[in-house]
């Protein structure tokens, strides 16, 4: 499976998700949160709703290791191109680096550009919490959309891999603790906690590397574990460290300000366009010492 991986990653590296074939076809990002929504609508009602919610999970990580073990059948050149398909290097890459680029235009289509890759309310930012809010994105999405999906192939090869897919989309439609999604949305919550609690350390330690100056690792880990996620605050920690700024912070969610706490409050909060742009440069590098380990693995 390791060669499969290699091959897979330095596809996704180099043609990304071309716009020629989703234009045509359904994503299967698409296709995951069709299903999700289904069950969404169909399970998420009346009483015991947490009850239904592990069911709701039990059918997709079923149905996402069935179907991987069939696509499996047909050979290790279906796996390569599925895998590839799954990961997002360069989807992530170019979508943080339009970040830099629409800062360079303007604040508006700053951001515009970020407000395709973040949840929270972008209209009423500043240039610094633009290119805050699109490193962020950056460290985050490199764990839950490289380094995972890596990892859960190497572990489990394609089903294994479609699992986490499946989880992963799930947690970002329902795992949410609002009135609707508290108890329906927990299992699928905590279960993408628990896929990703080696995948965001790992990309904690491949992002690290590359810091300009000696890591403090028990900041890393103090501050991770003040995060609201128990696994973002370790590549984002990783990240603000490599190019000494501070992340996190106060930021607005529907209207409403929240005061989260600083990540590496002693960095630069002056943050701009360039320091978008050396998030990227850290997040080839960091996929380069990645793509180099899983080949060793290989050798073995």
């Amino acid at each position: 499976m390791g060669w499969e991986l290699v091959i897979a990653m330095l596809l996704d590296a180099v043609f990304g998700e071309p716009r020629m074939l989703w234009d045509r076809l359904p994503h299967p990002a698409v296709l995951m949160g069709r299903l999700v929504a289904f069950l969404d609508r169909t399970l998420n009602t009346g009483q015991d709703r947490k009850s239904k919610g592990v069911l709701a999970l039990s059918l997709l990580c079923f149905i996402a290791a069935v179907f991987g073990s069939l696509l499996s059948q047909f050979g290790w050149v279906i796996e390569i191109i599925v895998a590839a398909i799954l990961l997002a290097q360069k989807s992530l890459v170019d979508h943080v680096r339009a970040v830099a680029t629409g800062l360079r235009t303007s604040i508006e289509e700053g951001r515009f550009a970020v407000s395709m890759i973040v949840s929270r309310d972008t209209k009423d930012m500043n240039e610094a919490q633009v290119a805050r809010s699109a490193i962020e994105s950056a460290a985050e999405n490199f764990s839950d959309g490289v380094i995972a999906p890596a990892f859960w192939f190497l572990v489990g090869g394609l089903p294994a891999m479609l699992v986490y897919k499946f989880v992963n989309t799930a947690d970002s439609m329902i795992g949410y603790k609002t009135e609707k999604y508290h108890e329906f949305g927990w299992a699928s919550a905590r279960f993408d906690d628990l896929l990703n609690w080696i995948p965001a350390r790992l990309s904690m330690l491949l992002i690290a590397v590359f810091a300009k100056r000696p890591v403090d690792f028990r900041a890393i880990v103090s501050e991770a574990k003040r995060h609201k996620s128990p696994n973002a605050g370790w590549p984002e920690a990783a990240m603000a460290r490599a190019i000494n700024v501070a992340l996190a912070g106060p930021r607005s969610y529907d209207g409403q300000l929240q005061q989260l706490p600083w990540v590496n409050e002693t960095g630069r909060q002056t943050i701009t366009a360039d320091d978008v742009d050396a998030a990227v440069r850290i997040l080839w590098r960091a996929w380069n010492l990645a793509w180099i380990a899983i080949i060793i693995v290989s050798l073995i």
